[in-house]
């Protein structure tokens, strides 16, 4: 009995030590610190002989709420919903554009949807596209009040440019060509009544398309056609409008050679070179890319296209063309770039995995008939399949002889010369 009382007295104070917040390392005692550091390695001690737990409950045999026996099943972990190539992540994806923010121009979101679907493809024909959409949105707008033409327009395209990004990310001729129209509108003069600022806006339009695409083209298509000779064998990867202008143009001339096309799935762009040369009676020769090491031994020159063309002289162009090009190098082939200077991207890029796209699944240029429908003929995902087609590749310099532009034929080692040679600064 007399016992009692200390017995509750210790009870007591133990739970009142238990109340009060833990102490920190300043206020414990030398003692205290040691304790709590050996029990912190006897925790890790037991987790480490007990192995990793399991992140989700494995059922086999169970019953269902309605008593029935169900199938053994496995919970889906986190692991499993973010399944796919993480690092293949930052790839832009071809997607319809999401809804429009802002005030967003009938012919910008039929653009967008050309885009996403490939029905516009390749940097020339967007860059076409995009400049005359735009053209299309100068006309439509109207200075609102107390404002200014040179300064609203500018906040009126920003939301116009971001639907088109949204669809597919910005080739470098659309940035080029995007950055050169805002130097124009911020450069308007404000004293010019509004219709004839925007008809001089779209004059300007017109004429970076003749001056840097259209006359661009012919001055290439003249200085490339002069590389070509009688019994020449010209290969050429997928599809390049300046190549087929090349081809075209050498073989009017008067010019007897033949010409290889050689192509690669998901895209097939081959394809429509391929019907263009054939119906002007060039002889034709039509392969996939990994049979191109039958063929390159009897090629006279390789003449590929160029998505953009960076500083360190690397191309950036449909995949497969650096296959194509260190083939060739390989069996002493000159390789050939025809690009206009509108595609000059100050930058240097190293490799293809730090910016790119990916292309569309399945064959968008189905031409031949089929016994079976399209759709069971195209490679979808699947559970522990995951479809990879990226759009482009980086072609080194050291696998290219030269790049024909229309400031002439220029080594890949003097790329960065290009703004000199046009007498400005930059592009």
């Amino acid at each position: 009995m007399k016992l009692a009382p200390a017995q509750s007295h210790a009870e007591a104070s133990s739970s009142q030590a238990q109340n009060q917040p833990p102490k920190s390392q300043k206020q414990m005692t030398k003692a205290e610190r040691r304790e709590q550091q050996e029990r912190q390695r006897a925790a890790k001690a037991a987790t480490k002989v007990a192995g990793p737990q399991p992140s989700a409950p494995v059922k086999k045999g169970g019953k269902g709420p309605d008593g029935k026996p169900t199938k053994d099943t496995k919970e889906t972990t986190s692991d499993d919903s973010a399944r796919g190539l993480q690092i293949f992540s930052h790839f832009g994806l071809p997607k319809p554009p999401g809804p429009s923010k802002g005030d967003i121009h009938p012919a910008i979101i039929r653009l967008g949807l050309q885009f996403s679907e490939f029905k516009i493809a390749g940097a020339n024909a967007r860059c076409i596209a995009t400049l005359t959409a735009f053209k299309t949105v100068i006309q439509d707008y109207v200075t609102p009040p107390n404002n200014t033409l040179s300064r609203h327009l500018l906040t009126h395209l920003s939301p116009q440019i971001t639907h088109l990004v949204s669809a597919r990310p910005m080739s470098v001729t659309m940035g080029n060509a995007i950055r050169e129209l805002k130097l124009e509108i911020s450069g308007s003069d404000i004293d010019l009544p509004e219709q004839d600022a925007k008809n001089l806006l779209c004059q300007k339009i017109d004429d970076y398309i003749s001056e840097r695409i259209t006359i661009a083209d012919q001055v290439i298509q003249e200085t490339a056609g002069t590389k070509i000779k009688d019994g020449d064998v010209i290969l050429t990867y997928a599809r390049s409008s300046v190549v087929e202008q090349v081809l075209v143009g050498a073989w009017d001339d008067g010019k007897q050679f033949s010409v290889v096309v050689v192509d690669s799935r998901p895209m097939l762009e081959g394809k429509k070179l391929l019907s263009v040369l054939s119906a002007m009676g060039i002889p034709c020769t039509y392969l996939l890319l990994p049979s191109i090491g039958s063929v390159i031994t009897e090629v006279s020159t390789v003449l590929v296209g160029a998505h953009s063309l960076h500083s360190n002289g690397a191309v950036f162009s449909r995949a497969g063309t650096a296959l194509v090009a260190m083939m060739a190098k390989q069996h002493s082939v000159p390789v050939v770039v025809c690009c206009e200077t509108y595609k000059f991207a100050e930058t240097i890029q190293l490799d293809s995995f730090t910016k790119n796209e990916l292309a569309p699944a399945g064959d968008i240029f189905s031409s031949f008939p089929l016994t079976r429908s399209k759709d069971t003929l195209t490679l979808n995902k699947q559970p522990n399949l995951e479809i990879l087609n990226p759009l482009y590749d980086l072609t080194p310099p050291s696998s290219i002889t030269a790049v024909v532009t229309e400031v002439g034929v220029i080594p890949p080692s003097s790329i960065s010369s290009i703004p000199l040679a046009l007498g400005r600064a930059t592009l």
